[in-house]
């Protein structure tokens, strides 16, 4: 990261306050989110990126004054500057900013800027916060409101992946990647899990727990908040905060102690119990992990948010799918999903490892997630952020996969090689963090051409 994490500061400011706003690395999703909740709310916005994305034309045809490239130039007048996790300390336009003594913030305080004037829910957990805070979202529309959002992918069922709404209520995704969600000051937190992730940034799984304890301690005392109590994680944060007796706690899924229990009739129909009745829920979504997502919003009427085991298309009777798994409790959720739309047929999965640190903790973990695939394949590690570290690859997952899981080059030997194997009515998943989403296309591209080897 070009900086640490803020204090918290930004959340004590209002948007008004930042004056006018230049946001570095301005095409990525989260902090294109930002962006367009602040130019939709009057402030005058400036951005930049390495790369001409499409969102950036969207943020300039709504006001936004935008640049493709780095130049300390691009800074103009601005009073603020908001850089984003992969923008390095040398990169022309932090470094002007920083030698001008203007404040750099992180995304995350921007955003707590933004909200700073709104009920916020924060939705928090290692796994399922974009869809679960797309779910929320669409629930409240349904239900006759007009909530401002940011979302950390973009949604089909929303449009966007952020919006100023007209009610004073805002649904933001909070990452726990680096810590930044203790930049915020939700009134309502929902935790969805919390398992040992990311720690080239936390060290060790004892630092993850104590960092969500954290975040639930930003709750006021007539704040609330909503656990999983299927996740042992998510439940024994709840236990520790209704002993703290600061704020309080409801608990969902299948549980018998949950205060919102989840019956699963399996096929996307639900109910749910509470001490108000009984409620039948049609989701649209596969899998048991959605359906607890659904129940930590209450909602049905869901078509998934983009790259949440997202249909890409079809060819010869084989569907594609593509998820953002990258962690081995979402490559399993991910693939039992596949599992359930595949029915008797079979269940092919690219995977590409994202960042060395976490390949390096959990490869052992990964390989045993995938063996659950008919097929598996593992492309070479995505970096990201990361420089390499010696000794970690892709071969450290290939180890440990079973007799049909196998390394993989890229293009079009990854392409041929998955279809190759892939027949009518199998199930095709794209699985990972990095640039893997761009081989959902590329599948079905070839299939409508016929299946390689088939």
């Amino acid at each position: 990261m070009a900086q640490e994490t803020g204090t918290g500061q930004a959340a004590k400011r209002t948007q008004e306050s930042l004056g006018r706003v230049h946001f570095i690395g301005i095409g990525g999703v989260g902090m294109s989110a930002v962006a367009r909740i602040m130019v939709a709310r009057g402030v005058p916005v400036s951005g930049s990126d390495a790369k001409d994305l499409p969102v950036m034309a969207d943020l300039a045809a709504a006001g936004a004054r935008i640049a493709v490239g780095y130049d300390a130039a691009n800074l103009g007048d601005a009073q603020t500057v908001v850089a984003g996790s992969a923008i390095r300390a040398d990169n022309p336009e932090l470094a002007a900013a920083r030698a001008a003594g203007l404040p750099v913030l992180h995304r995350s305080e921007a955003l707590a800027a933004a909200m700073a004037r709104d009920t916020a829910v924060a939705v928090a957990g290692t796994h399922g916060k974009s869809t679960t805070t797309s779910m929320i979202t669409v629930l409240l529309q349904g239900a006759g409101l007009d909530p401002s959002f940011a979302i950390g992918a973009n949604v089909p069922a929303l449009g966007v992946n952020a919006a100023s709404g007209s009610s004073p209520v805002f649904i933001a995704e909070a990452d726990e990647s680096d810590a930044s969600f203790l930049n915020y000051r939700p009134q309502i937190e929902v935790v969805t899990n919390v398992e040992p992730d990311h720690l080239d940034h936390y060290g060790t799984a004892e630092a993850v727990y104590e960092s969500f304890d954290r975040f639930t301690a930003l709750l006021p005392a007539d704040g609330l908040l909503v656990a999983c109590a299927d996740d042992d994680g998510a439940r024994d944060l709840a236990r520790r905060t209704r002993e703290r007796g600061t704020t309080r706690v409801l608990l969902y899924g299948t549980s018998p102690e949950s205060d919102v229990i989840l019956h699963d009739g399996g096929r996307g129909a639900l109910t749910l119990e509470t001490v108000t009745g009984r409620y039948d829920v049609e989701l649209q979504v596969p899998g048991r992990h959605n359906a607890l997502n659904a129940a930590a919003a209450a909602l049905g009427n869901f078509t998934g948010a983009a790259r949440r085991f997202e249909y890409k298309g079809e060819g010869c009777g084989v569907r594609v799918y593509d998820d953002y798994a990258h962690h081995p409790t979402e490559v399993r959720a991910a693939l039992a999903a596949a599992r359930s739309v595949a029915g008797d047929h079979r269940v092919h999965v690219l995977f590409q490892p994202h960042l060395f640190s976490r390949t390096r903790e959990f490869a052992r973990e990964f390989a045993e997630a995938l063996n659950a695939a008919d097929t598996a394949w593992v492309l070479d590690i995505y970096p990201a952020r990361e420089d390499p570290i010696p000794g970690v690859t892709s071969q450290l997952i290939a180890d440990h996969l079973g007799p049909n899981g196998h390394l993989v080059g890229p293009g079009a030997d990854a392409v041929q090689a998955v279809l190759a194997a892939a027949g009518p009515g199998d199930i095709v998943l794209t699985a990972g963090a990095g640039d893997v989403t761009a081989y959902g296309p590329l599948l079905v591209e070839a299939l409508t051409a016929g299946i390689p080897g088939a």
